[in-house]
């Protein structure tokens, strides 16, 4: 089909299209941060739609019961601005989404960028116009705008993946999802609650609703490993410490695999004595965080490395659920360590030894429906007054997918990627001119402290059209060869890794029945990924087709 047989009919009444030099889509770290460069850099006129009343992205969706960021705050933000470092104070080790979010709204006030943000505008379609060499934009709303660059910065955990359990609209009580969380919150008290899940958002929300429910029973299909988060509120001398050293954090955080504040030992976890490793190993549990998976060197390339860490975390599982049965359900031993993303928490595992709160094991004693009383396994009825699905998200390509996006000869990027995502350094995708995914499948993305991976990738697109208007280019789009050589290049990456042994795990599409399982983030590193996107763009774009 022909962009031209893809239009559709206009209307007589239709209003004129708006016309910007480019659309971006989503609010959060990422719109928020491309609007500025375009704006304020290039003095382009730029819009950001957005689905949410509210600025955020991600974490305006994200409210569930003990949402927190599990990189630590000062980290987990921008860097682009040295005011903005110096002037905003962050409370905590880790910050909880209410913080996140006056982080977000003082980032939108301060650098005056809600005038050009429109909120509770969801875009619904997409579709590149080749004669024009422009992107023509619906909104649910029905608005109308077009633009030659269209930014997707929708995110990579924002489309709820609320499973299809047979019985569910039966259900007499209340039901949520994490990721759509209502604004004022759910009050658990003297409720017998259900939780489906247990990967990272669940490990968050166990231990905050058993607090207050009158029964939770946990539905665990996986078990995970998980490190203590050991959040604590910084203290006065902590945070003059961070200000002081912002420049070398900021060093760190580029030069590291995952875009933390701290690199990964080069020592190999085999060359150690096992009291060596033992010590090492207890001194990052009690110190908690992500941090602990970089002990040694060799924990995601050597499976035998890995089992060193493995045991560890599943000794300490033992160690702390004191009714044995319990522990050895929550022990994890269909993947090895951090191969699915890693957890941290407070008091997650501490959370079974309470007297109100019971674990089913789902892969022993499967879900069967949901009936209007409850939750019906196999064996047994729970019944229940609130479920909530911690169930996570079509991640990555969902928020994509969830926009009817048209190429240039009207194949929408659902039919391209009916086979799993194909991209070109995750920021372009072949047949669709002048789109750019911000932290798309084929970039580091979820590998990585997100901030640091959103401003290299913002930073990336800013300078590419800085480019092409200053040589008078019209359009860019990556090369079906290049994608070849890098969707190639990201599998290679990845089988290097032990992160592929982890079948069950969302970076494979593994979550949502139906998605082709093909691994999709990054696995080189995010230092050696920045290296490899400055010298594509050193050569001139090279992989790129550049058009006038």
């Amino acid at each position: 089909m022909s962009a031209s047989q893809a239009r559709p009919a206009p209307s007589a009444h239709a209003a004129p299209a708006e016309a910007f030099d480019a659309i971006i889509v989503g609010a959060g770290f990422s719109g928020l941060y491309q609007l500025h460069r375009l704006r304020d850099g290039l003095g382009l006129r730029a819009v950001v739609l957005e689905a949410g009343d509210g600025i955020g992205g991600t974490w305006y969706w994200n409210r569930y019961p003990g949402a927190r960021c599990d990189s630590e705050s000062y980290a987990y933000s921008y860097s682009f601005s040295k005011e903005l470092e110096q002037e905003w104070e962050w409370s905590e080790r880790y910050p909880e989404q209410p913080e996140i979010m006056r982080y977000l709204n003082h980032v939108a006030d301060r650098f005056d960028l809600r005038r050009d943000i429109r909120l509770g505008t969801r875009v619904t379609a997409a579709r590149f116009d080749g004669r024009e060499n422009r992107w023509h934009v619906t909104t649910a709303q029905g608005g109308q705008l077009t633009a030659p660059f269209l930014i997707t910065a929708v995110g990579c955990l924002s489309t709820a993946n609320v499973p299809d359990i047979p019985g569910l609209e039966s259900f007499a009580g209340e039901w949520y999802h994490t990721g759509q969380w209502p604004r004022g919150g759910v009050d658990f008290t003297g409720k017998r609650v259900g939780q489906i899940g247990t990967g990272s958002t669940g490990i968050q929300a166990a231990p905050v609703i058993a607090a207050q429910a009158a029964h939770l029973t946990v539905f665990q299909r996986t078990a995970n490993y998980s490190i203590p988060a050991r959040n604590a509120p910084l203290t006065e001398e902590q945070k003059r410490h961070i200000k002081a050293n912002y420049d070398e954090i900021r060093r760190i955080t580029r030069a590291s695999t995952n875009g933390h504040p701290f690199l990964i030992s080069p020592r190999s976890a085999l060359e150690a004595t096992p009291e060596e490793r033992e010590a090492l190993y207890e001194a990052a549990w009690r110190h908690g965080g992500l941090q602990f998976r970089a002990t040694f060197g060799d924990l995601l390339v050597d499976k035998a490395a890995n089992d060193t860490a493995s045991d560890f975390i599943r000794d300490k599982i033992r160690g702390i659920v004191k009714d044995p049965e319990v522990a050895e359900k929550l022990v994890p031993l269909d993947h090895p360590f951090a191969t699915k993303r890693p957890p941290i928490d407070t008091e997650y595992f501490e959370t079974f030894n309470r007297d109100n709160v019971l674990l089913v094991d789902v892969r022993a004693d499967p879900i069967r429906e949901i009936t209007p009383r409850g939750v019906r396994t196999r064996d047994h009825e729970y019944p229940l007054d609130i479920i909530v699905f911690a169930t996570g998200f079509d991640a990555m390509t969902g928020p994509l997918l969830a926009i009817d996006i048209r190429g240039e000869d009207g194949q929408s990027l659902r039919e391209a990627w009916a086979d799993g995502p194909r991209t070109y350094l995750g920021l372009q995708v072949a047949g669709f001119p002048n789109l750019f995914t911000i932290t798309g499948p084929g970039s580091p993305s979820v590998l990585c402290n997100m901030p640091v991976a959103i401003e290299q990738h913002v930073d990336w697109v800013t300078d590419c059209i800085r480019h092409l208007r200053e040589n008078r280019l019209a359009r860019i789009e990556a090369t079906g060869a290049a994608t070849d050589r890098w969707v190639a290049h990201v599998n290679e990456v990845a089988d290097a890794t032990l992160l592929p042994l982890a079948g069950s795990s969302w970076y494979l599409g593994a979550n949502v029945p139906g998605k082709p399982r093909v691994f999709m983030p990054y696995a080189g590193g995010m230092a050696r990924y920045r290296t490899i996107c400055d010298e594509v763009a050193a050569k001139g774009y090279e992989g790129f087709q550049l058009g006038a």
